[in-house]
């Protein structure tokens, strides 16, 4: 998908932001739409439809909180990444956006540049979607072949035990979405016995020391992502 085809929403009550933002979404080659608090973005996201939504906690009439909540419920907005853009840092924040069905958490200040970079990031993942459902795909340097259990990393091939390839293939079906410790539970264990709470933090351990640390990230409190 190319940028000219993906819609990006910014939801923030200081004007000063949302011109700086937009101009610089615009530039980049992005479709770029505002609203100037939660009501108004709520309604705004039904309407475009956008695969990303930016917006601040802090806003008049319905807070950022809320309106991720409402957001969230809205069947055609399933797959829309959200990220929140606040200088709200405090890890209660944080975790209340991420508790409302936020994929990321962005404080401010953040350099313009520095925040079309994330946010070409977090709209990879629309670039990979058709390679996802494949048996065979490759994210970044990195081809993952479902059919064989296997990885190649680099040119170099490598065979991961089962859970180990399943945490992966997950946390690379979407780059830079962050998963929640539950949500990975359910995907990757299911209803099978986990010994331990800190099953996940192990295999994540395992996949750094074969993948790379870099492309593994924590978020405290929530669960992994990966990163390129």
């Amino acid at each position: 998908m190319k940028k000219k085809d993906l819609k990006i929403l910014l939801i923030d009550d200081e004007p000063d932001i949302l011109e700086i933002v937009a101009y610089n979404l615009t530039a980049e080659g992005y479709q770029v739409f505002t609203a100037k608090n939660g009501v108004e973005g709520v309604a705004m996201a039904k309407k475009k439809l956008p695969h990303l939504i930016i917006l601040d906690v802090m806003m008049p009439e319905m807070d950022g909180i809320e309106a991720c909540g409402i957001i969230r419920k809205i069947p055609e907005l399933e797959n829309t990444i959200i990220t929140f853009l606040t200088a709200r840092g405090e890890d209660y924040s944080q975790l209340a956006g991420f508790d409302a069905g936020a994929d990321d958490y962005i404080t401010k200040p953040i350099k313009p540049k520095v925040l079309v970079r994330k946010v070409t990031a977090l709209l990879r993942r629309f670039k990979e979607e058709t390679a996802v459902a494949e048996e065979i795909f490759k994210v970044g340097n990195i081809v993952i072949n479902r059919e064989e259990y296997k990885i190649v990393n680099n040119g170099t091939e490598i065979i991961l035990p089962r859970k180990e390839f399943e945490l992966l293939s997950l946390l690379t079906s979407k780059p830079n979405k962050v998963f929640k410790r539950e949500v990975i539970l359910n995907k990757v264990w299911g209803n099978e016995v986990v010994v331990g709470g800190r099953t996940i933090d192990v295999h994540i351990r395992k996949l750094r020391e074969k993948i790379g640390d870099e492309h593994f990230k924590t978020v405290k409190g929530v669960g992994y992502k990966f990163v390129l």
